[in-house]
């Protein structure tokens, strides 16, 4: 997961939520909403190379339909197509050792992931986070 900052400028990863089970993972992010203060949650989604929703993207709209039934923080869905990859890339360029680079792959493209949407000026709000995995 990652959080912006009040401002709605600059994203940050923030923390990884070992996957559980869907309640326990929904209780999880409804606890950082409430802690941070979030205003808009951003999920990634991660479409197939052709646009079109897979598996993952589906497991995805599932898990967020059941989180939004908790909380009344908009949620927008954004392509996250890569998003991975690039997070990758620049753990490599910082030289962060190996066995930490897979934890960190993950909060840091979900930062990505927000970074762009804040970039693009769409937030209403400041104080958005980003992040889901599906198992």
């Amino acid at each position: 997961m990652a959080l912006s900052d009040p401002e709605g400028i600059l994203a940050s990863p923030l923390t990884i939520i070992n996957r559980r089970d869907e309640m326990a993972d929904v209780e999880a992010i409804i606890n950082i909403i409430s802690q941070h203060q979030v205003k808009q949650i951003v999920v990634g989604l991660p479409l197939s190379m052709d646009g079109s929703l897979g598996n993952q993207a589906e497991k995805v709209k599932a898990f967020v339909q059941k989180l939004s039934s908790h909380t009344e923080v908009p949620v927008e869905f954004r392509d996250e197509r890569l998003s991975t990859v690039a997070a990758k890339r620049l753990i490599r360029a910082a030289n962060v050792r190996k066995t930490r680079r897979k934890k960190q792959d993950d909060a840091i493209a979900a930062a990505l992931i927000l970074q762009s949407y804040l970039d693009e000026g769409t937030s209403q709000d400041s104080g958005g986070i980003s992040g889901f995995q599906p198992e």
